[in-house]
């Protein structure tokens, strides 16, 4: 048995708190910090691959209920979408659950969800 298998074999049977006391022992000798893939490896677990957790950067607005004063969340609605009418607006109020706007920002929907919650209606962002 080589050196290295031996090690690995002496790690493999730590305990938790030994790899932990292991791992300070180590960060005190080198003057270094261990990292969390340096802890996996001293209580010899396998290295599990590690996914990047993409940050979403495009959101949805979506009016999910006109509320009670929906003659102001169509304002709101039609100052938003200058694309719609005052039919096409008052069509996507009555309609909820509707999206509003998509691919937008998440400072823009952010801005979106509260001027439609002032405005008497409930949205969520997605």
């Amino acid at each position: 048995m080589s050196k290295l298998e031996k090690l690995v074999e002496d790690l493999s049977a730590l305990s938790v708190l030994e790899a932990a006391e292991l791992s300070k022992l180590l960060e005190d000798k080198w003057g270094v910090s261990a990292a969390a893939p340096v802890a996996v490896a001293a209580v010899g677990g396998p290295a599990a691959p590690v996914e990047a957790v993409e940050e979403q950067t495009e959101f949805t607005v979506v009016l999910t209920d006109g509320g009670d004063k929906k003659i102001n969340v169509i304002k709101e609605i039609r100052s938003i979408r200058t694309d719609l009418g005052l039919k096409e607006a008052k069509d996507l109020v009555e309609g909820a659950p509707q999206n509003v706007k998509e691919n937008i920002s998440k400072q823009e929907a952010a801005d979106i969800k509260k001027k439609l919650e002032d405005a008497g209606a409930k949205v969520e962002v997605k």
